[in-house]
């Protein structure tokens, strides 16, 4: 069966290939003939390819010279509107920018952009004729810009009346009219300080819809190459105001010697004024000159630091030749507090200066702000060491006969107590020349050796006593006064508990060695010993006149030592009554005991109250005007 069925399939595809052979050779034909009308399209498309050829060249030429056509309008317009432009530009330029500053820079601006266009179109027959007449225009604009920026800076540069700038500072700051009546200016108040947060107003030198105007002109004339004209025409307006303004405030230049011959409370008076005059010229004036000068010449390639330095230079020299002044005249103890508050005031302004003087053009400024405060650091340390050698060389002959307080021992500790209202600032300026030891430690060594000076002082103050007791009561009472003076005030935390208490002993010391003095002659007299006993003296002439002769020596002692440290004073209520008490404890119960046992000797005699004048009573009656300043006299009076 299988080989029955191969011939019919062998028939079948031969059939089949038959077919194929005859679809290929129809396709084939088909092929042939496409070709053939494809190749008589493409002759005829070539032949109207060359028919339009001539049409489409005179369209290209049509279309080129409209084109060129509408490039000439359109430069032609830009030509005319240049011009337009020009001619209402000029009419600006002529009337001069008094009347209309701003239209006036507007119709420049516009006069440099046609210089600008032409420049750029340069193949304009009239470029070169259009661009003569329009630099010309602008160099007539560049001379009434510099005239006009002139007059601006002379119509906005009026020195600054006192009253505005006093309106300026902190509420606390501003003097009352009696202060600026009496100095011009009011003091500076050091304990004031603090007492509230200061604001300080920076003054309006130039009303501020002025400043864009003064930029823009700043602008043009640095632009025109007139850099020169436009840096002095602002340094000098503004130099003249800034002077005018200090000058009026009252500030003026002083030299040392100017400064040497002031009396005490002159110069005193001109160094409060000072301090209140560089705030007011730091924070106010200078920062405001700054403040414009920033915003006149803001985006303006202008050396304005250079400008700012030399505007400034002569009132920053006037401000701080008074200070050098100060600093190098001759040292005197009142001076420390003043040459504080100046050295104070420098360090509180150190910063805004470095501020306002930023910049290598201003650094002798910055330097010389920095100068004068080490200068004034530098006299105040001397002047302390001045006043410890002082206060222990002083050799006043003024002696206290009331053995009371020296005038020496209240002015020194006055001055000590007055320091420590310095304490933040004195600490600062010993770290100025020691920062490797702690300011606190100076301070104390400070204050102990003017304390160990004032104590050699009186020491040797105290050997012109011819009255040894008396020696002893005026250490007693100077002593007594530093360490009262000490514990009362911040010293106490500087010198310390050790100090106070080796003092307290001295003090003591000091009364016990009165006591002894003083009273060790009459105790004497009222000791029994060498009087023999009361059997004896009953039955012996010569021991009841012994007896006798020691009353009236106890009373004729009594009476000088009451009248003469009745004279005497003790001014501390609290010692005084404690010095008596213990006189009292001594001295009332030796005679108490001297009555009661030799009394009876004398109470027979004819003028008993001869002998036994004062009774115990008495006598303590009498210790109670001891150490008052009161004559006896007086008091009996």
């Amino acid at each position: 069966m299988a080989v029955g069925t191969l011939p019919r399939t062998m028939d079948a595809l031969s059939r089949r290939a038959t077919m194929l052979r005859d679809s290929l050779r129809r396709s084939q034909g088909n092929t042939d003939g496409m070709v053939a009308i494809l190749g008589s399209f493409d002759h005829r498309l070539s032949a109207l390819e060359a028919a339009m050829r001539p049409t489409q060249v005179r369209t290209h030429a049509i279309r080129t010279a409209h084109e060129n056509i509408d490039r000439t309008i359109k430069a032609a317009d830009s030509i005319l509107s240049q011009f337009d432009l020009a001619r209402r530009a000029e009419a600006a330029i002529l009337r001069g920018p008094h009347e209309d500053l701003e239209s006036y820079l507007e119709a420049v601006e516009v006069l440099k952009g046609i210089v600008r266009f032409f420049n750029s179109n340069k193949n304009f027959k009239s470029s070169d004729s259009v661009l003569t007449h329009v630099n010309n225009l602008l160099a007539k604009s560049t001379m009434k810009i510099e005239e006009e920026f002139k007059q601006l800076m002379s119509t906005y540069s009026k020195p600054i009346e006192p009253d505005r700038l006093f309106d300026c500072l902190p509420k606390s700051m501003r003097p009352t009219k009696g202060d600026q009546e009496a100095d011009g200016g009011g003091r500076s108040d050091h304990q004031s300080k603090g007492l509230e947060t200061a604001i300080y107003r920076t003054p309006t030198l130039i009303p501020p819809r002025i400043l864009p105007l003064m930029n823009d002109i700043a602008q043009q004339l640095v632009q025109a190459g007139n850099q020169q004209s436009c840096y002095k025409i602002y340094r000098d307006s503004r130099a003249l105001a800034l002077e005018m303004s200090l000058r009026k405030l009252g500030v003026e230049k002083l030299s040392k010697d100017d400064v040497q011959k002031m009396q005490w409370e002159a110069l005193e008076a001109k160094i409060g004024n000072w301090i209140h005059f560089m705030r007011i010229a730091v924070k106010l004036l200078l920062a405001g000159e700054r403040k414009i000068c920033d915003q006149i010449f803001d985006g303006v390639n202008f050396n304005k630091g250079h400008c700012f330095a030399e505007l400034t230079a002569n009132s920053v020299l006037t401000l701080f030749s008074f200070g050098d002044a100060v600093a190098k005249s001759k040292r005197s103890p009142e001076k420390l507090f003043v040459l504080l508050d100046m050295y104070e005031v420098m360090r509180e302004l150190q910063p805004e200066i470095d501020e306002i003087f930023e910049g290598k053009p201003c650094t002798e400024m910055r330097e010389a702000a920095s100068s004068l405060t080490k200068r004034l650091a530098q006299t105040a340390q001397e002047t302390f060491t001045d006043f410890e050698e002082a206060v222990e060389k002083d050799a006043s002959k003024t002696i206290v006969q009331d053995g009371t307080v020296h005038p020496l021992t209240s002015y020194v500790i006055n001055y000590v107590k007055f320091l420590f209202d310095y304490q933040s600032t004195l600490k600062l300026l010993f770290l100025e020349f020691d920062s490797g030891t702690e300011a606190e430690s100076q301070l104390a060594a400070v204050t102990t050796r003017i304390m160990q000076a004032l104590q050699n002082n009186l020491d040797g103050k105290s050997k012109q006593y011819k009255d040894p007791a008396l020696t002893y009561l005026f250490l007693m009472n100077n002593v007594h006064y530093m360490v009262r003076s000490v514990r009362r005030s911040e010293a106490k935390d500087i010198l310390g508990d050790d100090w106070i208490q080796r003092h307290r002993r001295i003090v003591q010391q000091n009364a016990n060695q009165y006591k002894r003095v003083a009273w060790a002659k009459i105790l004497q007299t009222l000791s029994v010993q060498g009087a023999g006993s009361s059997g004896d003296l009953s039955s012996s002439g010569v021991s009841r006149a012994m007896i006798k002769e020691r009353f009236k020596s106890f009373n004729m002692q009594f009476e000088e030592l009451h009248a003469k440290q009745s004279q005497w004073i003790v001014p501390d209520q609290e010692l005084r009554e404690s010095l008596r008490l213990a006189v009292a404890e001594v001295l009332l119960p030796a005679y108490r005991s001297f009555i009661k046992r030799f009394g009876n000797l004398v109470e027979n005699n004819k003028n008993p109250q001869k002998y036994v004048r004062y009774s115990p009573e008495a006598v303590d009656q009498l210790l109670g005007q001891f150490f008052e300043g009161q004559q006896w006299a007086e008091q009996k009076r």
